[in-house]
């Protein structure tokens, strides 16, 4: 029997006692407290003298102040169960913009708790749309959302990802971002997460203008790039329903396959949407189907912020090369209108006329144009040049007149 008494000679201590416990072959057994008893006082000093009286300390109550601080808080944990009874997730969105508030509408309707933050102060919005707002983004993290949804643009992500505090997040959270782009994500985020987090990419192939009708039908484009087992995959899954529930064409591809089809395809169009705009294309009281196909290809490639377009040029291995492309078509497309024209003069507008009388210069644009451009040739000496060509036309035509 230990017995803890007091130091002080005029005290008499109770002392708490505890049972001698059994050999336990190693392993070390918490001592439990028995019974709670007296015993005489008991001086440090020999003073050799009898106490006149005695004082007792009785321990009369025991408390618990605090609980283990790993255990889970009882709201917390049942707003959790609730959640997950009925397949519903807290998402937290990480740049609160245009398409983060877009997507924000359909989350919110479809029951899930739904976070945001973003460097700008959207609180009034979010509020109205039942998002919970954090201009901080520590309070932020701190709500412990289950999946983050990275909706910055895609020159701010880098700088975005590396300043966010990952480390108030749970280790396995999920992270997913909605970018135009995937391979630079994904390189992003292997690079910059901890190896316990999930990482989706993906890329709704749609937007606020060409979404603001519905989703069904539109693809959605996704690639699991490391999604864990049991609970972990359950959550991708619960992600992706979410956009499959509003009717998306699920598309599953590598981020390198989607950035070589969307070089191709998004790119494409919003290179010829923009220089279309250069035109200041206007409507007319004798449009046709096609023009107003134009008219609108502008629209929704220009609502776009230019942000975008720079991202999309930048961030894709991919656009160089179709950029190249769209020019070479280009100068091809010329070469074979002068071609045809050069055809129709000789056919045409010659007959009767003999070869001699033919400016030289005609002839030599028309090759010019049938063979490879020099590089060191500007548009303004092809403009120069075109504008003689005109010309020649002209007095050729009056000479057969």
């Amino acid at each position: 029997m230990f017995q803890f008494q007091c130091m002080a000679a005029s005290f008499k201590t109770s002392s708490i006692c505890f049972p001698s416990s059994q050999p336990c072959f190693g392993v070390k057994q918490p001592l439990m407290p028995a019974r709670i008893c007296n015993s005489r006082p008991t001086s440090l000093f020999s003073v050799g003298k009898k106490q006149n009286r005695e004082h007792t300390f009785f321990l009369k109550h025991l408390k618990i102040k605090a609980l283990d601080a790993a255990q889970p808080l009882d709201n917390e944990s049942k707003k959790r169960e609730d959640l997950e009874k009925n397949g519903l997730l807290k998402i937290g969105i990480v740049g609160f913009g245009n398409f983060g508030q877009f997507l924000a509408k359909t989350l919110v309707r479809q029951g899930h708790t739904v976070l945001a933050h973003s460097r700008t102060d959207h609180g009034e919005i979010a509020r109205k749309m039942g998002v919970s707002f954090f201009k901080d983004a520590d309070d932020f993290c701190e709500e412990h959302p289950e999946v983050i949804l990275l909706c910055s643009s895609i020159i701010a992500t880098e700088s975005v990802l590396r300043s966010f505090p990952t480390q108030r997040l749970k280790r396995n959270t999920l992270f997913a971002d909605v970018l135009s782009v995937k391979e630079f994500p994904r390189n992003l985020f292997l690079q910059v997460l901890p190896p316990e987090f999930d990482i989706l990419c993906t890329h709704p192939m749609f937007g606020p203008e060409s979404g603001k009708a519905g989703w069904s039908g539109l693809p959605f484009v996704y690639e699991k790039v490391r999604v864990g087992q049991g609970a972990r995959a359950e959550r991708c899954y619960k992600f992706l329903d979410i956009f499959a529930k509003e009717g998306c064409r699920m598309v599953e591809l590598s981020c390198a396959e989607h950035d070589r089809h969307a070089a191709e395809s998004q790119f494409i169009t919003h290179t010829v949407g923009r220089m279309l705009a250069k035109l200041n294309l206007e409507s007319t009281p004798i449009n046709t189907k096609g023009y107003e196909t134009m008219l609108r290809i502008v629209d929704n490639t220009c609502g776009d912020s230019f942000d975008l377009y720079y991202g999309l040029f930048m961030y894709n291995n991919n656009a160089t090369e179709q950029l190249e492309r769209l020019d070479m078509a280009f100068d091809a497309l010329k070469k074979q209108l002068v071609g045809q024209l050069h055809e129709i003069v000789r056919k045409q507008l010659f007959e009767g006329i003999s070869s001699d009388e033919v400016s030289p210069q005609i002839s030599a644009f028309a090759e010019m144009q049938n063979s490879q451009p020099a590089d060191n040739s500007s548009e303004e000496q092809k403009i120069q040049e075109l504008s003689n060509v005109v010309k020649e036309l002209s007095d050729v035509v009056n000479k057969v007149k």
